[in-house]
C-alpha cells in the first residue's frame, strides 16, 4: 500500500470498538521498527513526527521513508504531523505528502481555536488528509510545547460538539486528564467525561499522553470512544535505554549496526505490545480492501 489518510482508518476503528496507535518517531530507524511491528501483527498504524523532528530530518525525507516502509510492509499506514502551531509548517508537510496534520491551538480561547482550525480545514477540504485539533489543555511536555499541571484544563463536552460543528474537523483530541511524558503516579483520567463527549459526537477521539497508562485504563478509554492513542515518550525511552544498555555492557562495541539493531528490536516489541493492547492486531487485513479516497496534490489549492 501507499500512505493513506487516517480518517477512514480511525472511523472504522471507532465504529468497531478498537484503537489505532500513533507512534512518535525521531529517526528513520524508529520509523521502520514501528512499521515492521505493525506488519508482524497485521495492524494499521500511524507514524507521527513532531515539528522538531520535521526540522531535523526534513519533511520530504520523512515522507519518502514512510512511503518506502508502507510499500514494503503493505499495511494501512498514515503519516501525521503532531502538535503543530505554525500554519506554514503544516502546509510544508502537506505539500511533502503527509496524510494527517494536527493544528494545536488549544492554548488560545475557544473562538481563536475555531478560527485557526478552520484555516487548516479550508486547505484540507480540497485534499484527502486527516486533520486533528485539541480542546482543553493536555499537561506535560510535547516537543517545545509545555503545559504545567496547574494550567492543564479538561475539555468541556458541549464545547467539543460545538467545535466539531463549526470546524468540521474529523478527529478531536479532548483533554481528559492524561499528560505527555511518563507519569509519576497513575493518571487521573476522567472516564465520565470521555463517555459524555463520545455520546455527543460521532467523530473519532484521540487519547494524548498514551505512554505508560495502565492497561485497564487504556482499554476503558478505547471502549468509551477513543480511536487513536498517541505514544511518544515510552517508545523514545525504550529505544534510548537499549543503546545505553549496549554501551554499559560493551563500551568498546562501537558498530552502529549492532547497537541500533538492539534498539530497533526493543522499540518493535514495545510497539507490538501497544497495538495488541488497543485491539488493532489483525485489523490491517480487514480494512486494507476498503476504499480510500484518492489523494490530491496541494498545488491546485490556493493558500
Amino acid at each position: 500500500m501507499t500512505l493513506v489518510s487516517s480518517t477512514p482508518m480511525l472511523q472504522e476503528a471507532r465504529k468497531s470498538g478498537y484503537g489505532i496507535v500513533a507512534f512518535n518517531v525521531h529517526s528513520f530507524d524508529m520509523l521502520y521498527s514501528v512499521a515492521e511491528a505493525a506488519a508482524e501483527i497485521d495492524a494499521p498504524v500511524i507514524i507521527q513526527t513532531t515539528v522538531g523532528t520535521v526540522q531535523n530530518l526534513g519533511p520530504d525525507s520523512i515522507v519518502k521513508t514512510a512511503l518506502a516502509a508502507s510499500e514494503k510492509y503493505d499495511i494501512p499506514m498514515a503519516l501525521h504531523l503532531d502538535h503543530c502551531t505554525d500554519l506554514e509548517v503544516i502546509i510544508q508537510c502537506i505539500r511533502a505528502g503527509y496524510t494527517s496534520v494536527m493544528i494545536d491551538a488549544s492554548m488560545y480561547p475557544f473562538e481563536e481555536n475555531v478560527r485557526l482550525t478552520n484555516q487548516v480545514m479550508d486547505i484540507a477540504k480540497h485534499i484527502d488528509i486527516n486533520v486533528e485539533a485539541e480542546l482543553g489543555k493536555v499537561g506535560g511536555v510535547e516537543d517545545n510545547i509545555v503545559v504545567s499541571e496547574k494550567n492543564a484544563e479538561k475539555a468541556v463536552p458541549t464545547e467539543c460538539k460545538e467545535f466539531i460543528h463549526r470546524t468540521g474537523v474529523p478527529t478531536l483530541a479532548p483533554a481528559i486528564g492524561t499528560a505527555h511524558g511518563i507519569y509519576s503516579g497513575d493518571p487521573d483520567i476522567d472516564f465520565d467525561r470521555i463517555e459524555e463527549i463520545a455520546n455527543l459526537v460521532d467523530e473519532p477521539l484521540v487519547l494524548h499522553g498514551g505512554s505508560a497508562i495502565p492497561e485497564d485504563d487504556v482499554k476503558q478509554c478505547i471502549l468509551l470512544g477513543m480511536a487513536k492513542m498517541n505514544v511518544s515518550t515510552e517508545l523514545k525511552n525504550a529505544y534510548s535505554e537499549a543503546i545505553k544498555e549496549h554501551f554499559s555492557e560493551m563500551p568498546d562495541s562501537l558498530d552502529p549496526r549492532k547497537y541500533l539493531a538492539k534498539a530497533k528490536n526493543v522499540a518493535k516489541e514495545l510497539a507490538k505490545k501497544k497495538m495488541i493492547l488497543v485491539g488493532a492486531a489483525g485489523k490491517a487485513s480487514e480494512i486494507k480492501g476498503k476504499a480510500f479516497p484518492n489523494r490530491y496534490k496541494l498545488d491546485s489549492v490556493r493558500v
